[in-house]
């Protein structure tokens, strides 16, 4: 068995450059193991994750893999079409689409994200946990017992496997137990919502079988239309006290083929890590907020690695609940998936946001037949609810099913390009998916009186999924998708050299309405403003993440009418989503407040956003929990938005830093136009500037209160500017 046991030896602490801000201050630490999963320390590397906690006595890893799903139909697409949905509208029968559509989704267990197994460890006997550290700079996890036994475990950043080491250990009712799902409990599996989780005994699985033989255990499940996967543990006792042992999941081939993979060391893994730590780093006087960001950007660092699929609701830490995950852990493309990437591209993490362009491309297939079996008209949509393979989940329709879901998912493949100015990417994928997308939206359309319009349009979650919930005039949620994709589809036609087809694009772009407005700011649609507290800021749309807005009195009207009706109904991510919108206002006070919210009472322990208000309803009459993850990496963002933006083409340095900060630093955060920018300010005043072009361009700048300055920039060309006098 020794020669399958990969790498994985105490190493020296990595050294972070001198320039990143990471700090110890910033890790998760805790004297005890954390009794609930969802306050465990999280372990990943985008395809497998665990949970480190302690159940029942014992220390538990909660095992995940990203692909585990079962993607059986419930909702039966070829039966209906838009053009029917729209007619039930107009008829006033909608309860005819709900029963047909809607309810699927919670009628049916499946399609779904599959939890995969736990292993479990007797420590009784090592007198209890003295401390319990994960060190972000290495992604790995201690955990000290007070009789001197050390656990040390990670998953590993370069391959589908996890290890662990025992040391000082003497122990021999240590050794790891696998414990499997309650497939085939007996249980009657009555959970019956998708908040909290289904049943699992509600999927129907076969019994799966353990087999153990001396230093293995492996676990053999079979799942849906034939498929199977399988959990193994393996492990080994060293001179000195110690074991070393590791874990894998494998989807649908034998687990022992695992065993391969040579990739898998303590040195490759820490490597990878220094190297994503080394992309960027902030540094900000408020403690809370600077631990939250690093903490965020750690998880996005455990989610988001090449190969990966996108990331879904919750990634690779599927609830260890005896339940399916919220939601069914699927991919919710109505505000989830494009909140998650949020801060890859301002943090310098453009192959971390990959994996959501690439995971579209990959989908496109899928999504494409989606697009011509439901709204019969050629190009590209997606659904807004869909399986790890693209296919349409239902729930409720006007989001599930939504016309502008693409134009929201081409806004990551738009920004790909701009963050970068990669011209090989701007042909081979980037034009291509915002061509397909406005193509789509172009049909999809009509034209009324010169002026175009969606068939029904509607503002996620308004009016939930009632009739009510459909409108015969644009919402500002779909007209702000729509002119941002009319406009994006022409800037990169014309930069892709396809000047009439930029031309068409601009034309069909000129046949929108403008955005509805009134004294209250942005409308929900004409004739209807936001009339209580919600939790998605559909309407603000083109305040942020569009950026489409400029009229300032509109955007300070909309955000005085948010504040007057109050946060009741939100949940974590609309705190977040409101600061990105704030710092794009330039209120910069109003923003951090945001920030502070979030992180003190819609956070577990271990930072996982819980949706719920944690400190019994203070500022939301939502006090639940399901985890979920877009509100954290909304959080970092709105760190950025601070720090650095790009507005029309000019880089704004520290253009939201409340007045209070006045020590502030950030290096190598990325600007539109493939600029990398380091900034330090300090007593108040800026003191040091440094850009770095990755691509012939020309730089804008503009620093706070001042002009904007143009310099031609060579590709690698840096330059600096200093301020101290």
């Amino acid at each position: 068995m020794m020669k399958y046991l990969f790498t994985f030896l105490v190493a020296a602490a990595y050294t972070l450059p001198l320039t990143a801000q990471l700090k110890p201050s910033h890790n998760l630490s805790f004297p005890m193991l954390a009794k609930r999963w969802d306050e465990a320390i999280p372990l990943g590397n985008g395809i497998v994750g665990a949970l480190v906690w302690e159940k029942n006595g014992r220390l538990r890893f909660s095992l995940d893999r990203v692909d585990l799903w079962d993607e059986r139909e419930a909702l039966h697409l070829n039966k209906y079409s838009f053009k029917w949905v729209e007619q039930q509208v107009l008829k006033k029968q909608y309860d005819t689409v709900q029963r047909a559509m809607d309810v699927p989704y919670e009628a049916s267990a499946y399609p779904t994200k599959l939890p995969g197994a736990a292993i479990e460890f007797d420590i009784s006997s090592f007198g209890g946990v003295q401390s319990n550290v994960l060190d972000l700079a290495t992604a790995i996890n201690t955990v000290k017992f007070r009789n001197g036994t050390t656990l040390t475990t990670q998953v590993y950043a370069t391959a589908p496997i996890g290890g662990f080491i025992f040391s000082n250990i003497t122990d021999k009712q240590w050794e790891p137990q696998l414990l499997i799902p309650n497939y085939n409990t007996g249980a009657s599996g009555t959970t019956a919502n998708s908040v909290d989780g289904f049943g699992l005994e509600k999927l129907g699985y076969e019994k799966g079988t353990v087999t153990k033989t001396p230093g293995r255990i492996i676990y053999h499940q079979p799942i849906s239309e034939g498929k199977y996967y399988e959990v193994m543990v393996w492990w080994e006792h060293l001179p000195g006290n110690k074991v070393t042992g590791n874990w894998a999941i494998s989807n649908n081939k034998p687990a022992i083929d695992m065993l391969k993979n040579k990739t898998a060391t303590w040195g490759s893994h820490t490597a990878w890590w220094a190297r994503y730590w080394e992309s960027s780093a902030i540094s900000i006087p408020d403690t809370l907020l600077e631990k939250q960001y690093y903490r965020e950007m750690y998880k996005l660092g455990s989610v988001a690695q090449t190969g990966a699929p996108a990331i879904s609701l919750q990634a690779v830490w599927t609830a260890d609940n005896g339940n399916l995950p919220p939601w069914k852990g699927d991919f919710h493309n109505d505000l989830n998936t494009q909140l998650s990437y949020w801060p890859a591209y301002t943090g310098n993490h453009l192959k971390e946001a990959a994996t959501f362009t690439d995971w579209l491309w990959k989908t496109r297939t899928a999504n494409r037949k989606m697009t011509q079996q439901y709204f019969a008209v050629e190009g590209l949509n997606v659904p807004g609810v869909e399986t790890i393979s693209g296919y349409p989940m239902g729930g409720w329709i006007q989001y599930s099913l939504s016309p502008t879901v693409g134009a929201w998912v081409s806004q990551h493949f738009y920004w790909q390009w701009k963050y970068s100015m990669d011209a090989q990417l701007l042909k081979e994928k980037v034009y291509p998916y915002l061509h397909e997308t406005a193509t789509f939206l172009e049909n999809i359309t009509r034209l009324e009186n010169g002026k175009r319009k969606l068939p029904i349009s509607s503002s996620p979650e308004y009016h939930d999924n009632s009739i009510k919930a459909w409108y015969l005039n644009w919402t500002n949620y779909d007209l702000s998708l729509a002119h941002f994709l009319f406009t994006a589809a022409a800037e990169v036609s014309a930069a892709a050299g396809k000047t009439e087809e930029a031309k068409h694009w601009k034309s069909i772009g000129v046949q929108l309405p403008a955005l509805d407005a009134n004294e209250t700011g942005l409308t929900v649609a004409p004739g209807e403003n936001l009339g209580s507290s919600h939790r998605h800021f559909s309407p603000y749309m083109s305040i942020y993440p569009l950026a489409l807005l400029e009229d300032k009195t509109v955007i300070k009207n909309s955000l005085r009418h948010i504040e007057k009706l109050g946060s009741r109904a939100w949940v974590g991510y609309s705190f977040t989503w409101l600061a990105c919108i704030y710092a794009r206002a330039n209120e910069a006070d109003s923003a951090v407040k945001q920030l502070q919210i979030f992180a003190s009472n819609f956070c577990s322990p271990n930072s996982f956003h819980l949706n719920g208000d944690q400190k019994g309803g203070q500022y939301s009459g939502f006090t639940y929990r399901p985890f979920t993850l877009e509100g954290n990496f909304a959080f970092a963002q709105g760190i950025h938005e601070l720090l650095l933006r790009t507005r029309n083409g000019v880089i704004e340095i520290f253009p939201a830093v409340p007045d209070s900060w006045k020590n502030v630093s950030f290096t190598s955060l990325r600007a539109e136009g493939a600029f990398l920018v380091d900034a330090e300010k300090k007593n108040g005043e800026i003191v040091k500037v440094k850009i770095r072009s990755e691509k012939k361009n020309t730089l804008k700048l503009r620093l706070p209160g001042g002009a904007v300055s143009e310099y031609k920039m060579a590709a690698g060309q840096v330059k600096e500017f200093d301020f101290k006098k």
